[in-house]
């Protein structure tokens, strides 16, 4: 899949998890992203919401090399409902990124109701040149945050067989991430392991991609959280132009105990219609 789709998605998998009591405090979490042994991104991660609903947000800037050669930072938001037995649905999902040659991207979704499923439909402000792919690829499909509060769903319920399936669609591209919930090294083991893939289904080798060719090979991803109610990810470890993009926590954040490194918001930040966790529930 594309590389820097690949990138962006895995940082994503970072977003802590948090119980829901947590959830009404803003939560942020700060990582470092290191390419090849170097240094190459900054990531916040945002966690709002209440006990049925959640409003999370990343926001990655590049640095180092990587940032010489793509310029790339983003920002971007998604929103839905969490009910209890029931995996997260989303409502809502805007990003909005830079590249080098190409800045202000947008994109933009809205998850309708039809039928039995949730359709994810472009909103009004995207900017993507290209056609959506087919309703068929876009039916049942999850947003790439929303897949993050899917998998922490599927960690902390522990299935029988260690395994699950999360179907993603990223406002281009299809995607299945295939997850195995790794059993104990020994008795000592205080992490939670998870081995992750990537898998595309649609939208690769150009078909509806405007990031040229991406690769659009199954891209592993090893995810460690820690072994406790939060399962609070630690580190994640993916390839990126055949080299490893460690990420890994360097510290916490809240309302009450702010961040005293907090840089500037990203120029993006207001251009996400933030939806308060109350009008989520409501929706």
């Amino acid at each position: 899949m594309s590389r820097c789709k690949a990138a962006f998605f895995a940082m994503a998998l970072l977003v802590p998890v948090t119980s829901g009591a947590a959830r009404a405090d803003e939560i942020t979490a700060v990582y470092n992203a290191y390419w090849a042994g170097l240094p190459a991104a900054q990531i916040r991660l945002t966690l709002r919401g209440g006990n049925a609903a959640y409003d999370d947000a990343i926001e990655i800037r590049s640095q180092g090399f990587p940032r010489l050669v793509s310029h790339f930072q983003g920002i971007a938001n998604a929103a839905g409902r969490i009910l209890s037995g029931h995996p997260a649905e989303p409502t809502r999902y805007d990003a909005v990124y830079d590249l080098r040659k190409r800045r202000n991207n947008r994109v933009s979704m809205r998850f309708v109701a039809r039928g039995d499923a949730t359709v994810a439909e472009r909103g009004a402000l995207d900017t993507s040149r290209k056609p959506p792919l087919a309703e068929i690829f876009r039916r049942g499909a999850v947003d790439p945050m929303t897949a993050v509060e899917r998998l922490r769903q599927a960690i902390a319920a522990g299935p029988t067989n260690g395994r699950f399936s999360i179907p993603v669609y990223d406002g281009a591209r299809r995607f299945d991430v295939l997850g195995e919930i790794l059993l104990k090294k020994d008795q000592t083991d205080e992490f939670v392991r998870v081995a992750l893939t990537l898998h595309p289904i649609a939208g690769f080798k150009g078909e509806t991609s405007e990031d040229g060719d991406p690769d659009n090979a199954p891209r592993p991803v090893a995810l460690t959280l820690t072994k406790d109610t939060r399962l609070l990810p630690l580190s994640l470890t993916v390839r990126v132009f055949f080299m490893p993009l460690s990420v890994r926590l360097d510290h916490l954040c809240s309302k009450s105990a702010p961040c005293p490194d907090q840089d500037e918001p990203s120029r993006h930040a207001e251009w996400l219609p933030i939806t308060p966790p109350e009008a989520v529930q409501r929706q």
